[in-house]
């Protein structure tokens, strides 16, 4: 058995899928004030977009990506899926996230206190079910020409919570492999933080319900989450860490921006583990960012027929005069 000598530092990136890259554009850039950091295609499936939002850089734990899948059927939530993301606000935030949802027309249920936090819950265009977070001094570098007031921007991630039908053994792999702390917990709910790092992106809530339907791939459905490796020495780490444990694992992934490896949790739900590097900074410098189709090296002379099969999309103003100034 290898010794655990290392620990996870928090969440990289979350991925779910959209029906309607238009409307999912609109709704992270426009409503919540995310910045497109890359326009790109699935790498697996070229002819459909992979849209990633983040902060003005796209630092790892600020990164919600989605697959867009025009069409796709509307997907069931319910474990083993990851069922709600957390977005970090700054304290005292809320009031203007309520009213800001509210004004423009997405319904948010009145905000709880989870764990000593106040926390604001509501569902994008295609149903993924999401939470803003107040947290004391969230990290994060706010996309300064987005919509939102930088003191009440969305930071990043504060977590996620992952539903399942028995959470101890999903539990042994966060505490005893990952090298997540066991915070507290809630009834049902059961809050791990990762190890180290700063203590951004770092919380991952179990939720045990073993009555509940079983949640179905679709649109609204989070496809998978990534945790971070600093850098690729770290990552071939954890890939021979994980596999003598009895994981089935993916080998190294080039995604350009990261790199990447799979496998399943012990409930189900695919975990990822990527690096921080190279960035988003790759293929194009930050001021370019989300102005124009990217594809990997190896996609490049499938150009002309991979934006015929995409849709048109209409990027943000900010995007489009950023375009304009370059």
């Amino acid at each position: 058995m290898a010794t655990q000598q290392k620990s996870i530092s928090g969440l990289h990136h979350v991925t779910a899928i959209t029906a309607d890259a238009q409307k999912n554009i609109d709704f992270y850039c426009g409503v919540l004030g995310l910045r497109l950091v890359k326009l790109t295609v699935n790498f697996d499936d070229p002819g459909s977009y992979h849209l990633y939002y983040g902060d003005e850089l796209g630092h790892p734990g600020t990164i919600l990506t989605f697959f867009a899948w025009p069409g796709a059927y509307r997907g069931r939530i319910g474990p083993p899926q990851v069922t709600v993301t957390a977005f970090a606000v700054p304290s005292g935030a809320l009031d203007y996230w309520s009213k800001r949802l509210k004004e423009q027309g997405v319904a948010a249920q009145p905000a709880i206190a989870r764990f000593g936090e106040p926390a604001l819950s509501f569902a994008d265009p295609d149903g993924m079910q999401l939470e803003i977070v107040a947290s004391p001094d969230p990290k994060g570098q706010p996309w300064a020409a987005g919509p939102i007031p930088a003191a009440q921007a969305i930071r990043g991630f504060h977590g996620i919570t992952i539903s399942e039908e028995g959470y101890e053994h999903t539990a042994k792999l966060l505490t005893d492999v990952m090298g997540f702390k066991a915070v507290s917990n809630e009834q049902n709910r059961f809050r791990y933080r990762a190890g180290t790092g700063d203590g951004f992106a770092s919380i991952v809530d179990l939720v045990c319900i073993p009555d509940a339907p079983h949640g179905s791939m679709g649109a609204g459905a989070v496809h998978h989450v990534a945790f971070r490796a600093k850098d690729d020495a770290e990552q071939i780490a954890w890939h021979k860490d994980i596999a003598s444990r009895g994981f089935n694992i993916s080998p190294v992934m080039d995604r350009v921006y990261f790199h990447s490896i799979y496998y399943r949790e012990p409930g189900g739900v695919l975990f990822e583990i990527a690096t921080d590097n190279p960035g988003f900074t790759a293929d194009e410098p930050a001021e370019k960012f989300g102005t124009k189709l990217m594809l990997p090296p190896w996609l490049e002379s499938n150009r002309t027929l991979i934006e015929r099969a995409v849709p048109p999309v209409r990027l943000p103003a900010q995007h489009t005069s950023a375009a304009s100034r370059g």
